[in-house]
């Protein structure tokens, strides 16, 4: 949703998965045999996969900005996506399953100091790549920075502990000043699974 923002581009959302259910639908599995969001439908083009449908709109909607035209900004890009999935997507997702939605009384203390120590480890290696990069790929906003802004956004929502992050706070910074951020990204979870169920149901998160 937040790469359609930036590209401004005319949209019909539909919400399933979560309390909508509607991923086991013959209909849905034939869009995405996995049961899994996000699907996106461009003109009887199917994709799933959130950084390959990134990519996608990128390219065909914004090639030389969002989708940089030198291959060199394009791999570091691409470079950063895979890491984003590979490493920071793998350890924030436990956190946030640990915390958000984990009732408090259950929570876990030991085990969520643990997995914040971890992904906040993780962000200072990002941290060290934005000391010389405005942008993840360089000096301009590309695609590279969707996946690991949408992360940002959830690690800094999230009540933990993190080490110091210069350098990631500026992006950070920079990246909330994005009227398709703010509008996309920058949503309420909630802070435990009935206020996460309540925002949901309202639409306001982006499944």
């Amino acid at each position: 949703m937040w790469a359609i923002g930036e590209l401004d581009l005319a949209y019909q959302r539909r919400d399933v998965g979560g309390s909508f259910g509607q991923l086991d639908t013959p209909e849905f599995r034939t869009m995405n045999p996995n049961s899994k969001v996000p699907v996106i439908q461009d003109d009887g083009h199917c994709l799933y996969e959130s950084n390959t449908v990134v990519r996608y709109l990128a390219s065909a909607y914004g090639y030389g900005d969002l989708f940089p035209g030198d291959l060199k900004i394009r791999s570091l890009a691409d470079l950063w996506m895979d890491w984003q999935l590979s490493t920071i997507d793998r350890q924030l997702g436990p956190l946030f399953m640990a915390t958000v939605r984990t009732e408090p009384y259950a929570r876990d203390p030991d085990k969520i100091s643990h997995l914040a120590r971890k992904l906040g480890e993780s962000f200072k290696v990002l941290d060290d790549h934005l000391a010389e990069n405005p942008y993840i790929a360089g000096d301009q906003f590309t695609m590279g920075d969707i996946p690991l802004g949408a992360a940002a956004f959830r690690y800094f929502y999230l009540d933990i502990l993190r080490p110091d992050l210069p350098h990631v706070s500026r992006w950070y910074d920079n990246l909330c000043n994005r009227p398709a951020y703010r509008e996309h990204v920058m949503i309420p979870i909630g802070h435990t699974p009935e206020e996460w169920l309540a925002l949901e149901q309202e639409g306001a998160i982006s499944l």
